[in-house]
């Protein structure tokens, strides 16, 4: 059969397929053997997210190749190879996504192997179905993969939430460490997979939009790794309790941080030492002499969040800037200013000034007569 004779539609939906299968393939061999990053220099993504992005382009490719088997010998997904090539993509697939959004989040170590176990009922269902052929086992199958995709999404809105609020607690600077594009691979993978098993994708239509879906979420995953900055803060889990070498210490730690604002005063505010970027939680800690537990506590009690202590100080300083340069009748922007006050992105300043000031950035001066 020469090229011509071949319909346009499976011409075209052959083109798709290979070049997401291709997609995949080039994405799993940079991240496995490119050392530098290529989207972003400056950047060092977490190890880990690498490492399970990679194990996720090479399932994702393999699938391909063994879907494209099946098509070749049977052509039937109800068969015996049709229900192994199936349970083989949900297993690699569930598994090396989940590890992958867990591993942006680095709060804490969150373990892959629930998501395993979850999918043990799917393989027993089709196993089943392949013992006994009974349309049901395979219904049943189907239905459950679907409960475990909600459930998993709740769980990840979760987890975000609690990612979120641990970098309130211990960064300043989040427009490199803000993981809300997880919300849209969530979807994105959900959407796919959803698509994937509940209809037959021997229609033509839904083929089409599983394979076009597939090539920009490969490309918007493999930038969201090489874009997320890897974090130096201490987990979560280290700070719900005192450090060990603390304990035998006649100070409790709700007497602890008494002196510590002495300490911010002297070494961060005074220093201006709050002008850094990316100060961290941890940074701050050791920089005026006290355990990353103890400062936590400080601004708990304070009812304060380190971002909002810190943003707070840059803002105050963002103003005395303004009044000098209106003063001394300096030309001047908002954008150099907010740079010289510690912020590394105007966006981020601009919300930061926003909560902090009850009014934009524009409206705010516009008030001063400016």
């Amino acid at each position: 059969m020469f090229i011509q004779d071949i319909p346009s539609g499976q011409l075209l939906y052959s083109m798709l397929y290979g070049g997401a299968a291709m997609a995949a393939l080039i994405a799993f061999v940079y991240l496995l053997l490119r050392r530098g990053n290529a989207f972003a220099p400056d950047v060092t993504p977490p190890l880990a997210m690498r490492r399970w992005a990679a194990a996720f382009f090479a399932v994702a490719c393999l699938g391909h190749f063994w879907w494209l088997l099946l098509y070749f010998r049977s052509n039937d997904i109800n068969s015996v190879g049709g229900m192994v090539v199936s349970l083989l993509d949900c297993v690699g697939l569930l598994t090396t996504i989940a590890g992958t959004l867990f591993a942006m989040l680095q709060d804490r170590k969150r373990p892959v192997w629930p998501v395993v176990v979850a999918i043990l009922l799917y393989a027993v269902l089709l196993a089943l179905n392949l013992v006994f052929p009974d349309r049901r086992f395979y219904d049943i199958a189907i239905a459950c993969i679907l409960l475990f995709y909600v459930l998993f999404i709740i769980y990840m809105v979760f987890a975000v939430r609690q990612y979120r609020q641990w970098l309130r607690d211990n960064y300043a600077d989040l427009e490199h460490k803000e993981v809300r594009q997880s919300y849209m691979l969530i979807v994105v993978v959900s959407l796919l997979l959803i698509l994937f098993y509940m209809w037959d994708t021997r229609y033509m239509a839904i083929s089409f939009i599983v394979q076009a879906i597939e090539i920009p979420f490969f490309g918007f995953l493999l930038w969201r790794v090489e874009t997320l900055q890897q974090l130096d803060g201490t987990p979560v889990e280290a700070t719900e309790e005192a450090p060990a070498e603390q304990e035998d210490d006649d100070a409790s730690p709700s007497d602890a941080p008494s002196g510590i604002g002495q300490l911010l005063e002297l070494h961060c505010e005074e220093a201006q030492l709050y002008l850094q970027h990316d100060l961290s939680l941890s940074q701050l800690s050791q920089a005026i002499g006290t355990n990353h537990y103890y400062l936590s506590q400080y601004f708990t009690q304070q009812g304060l969040t380190y971002n909002a202590y810190i943003n707070g100080l840059r803002i105050r300083h963002f103003v005395n800037l303004y009044n000098e340069a209106v003063a001394n009748q300096r030309s001047f922007t908002a954008q150099q200013l907010a740079s010289e006050s510690g912020f590394r992105s105007y966006s981020t300043f601009s919300t930061a000034f926003k909560q902090r000031m009850g009014q934009t950035v524009t409206a705010w001066m516009r008030g001063q007569g400016q």
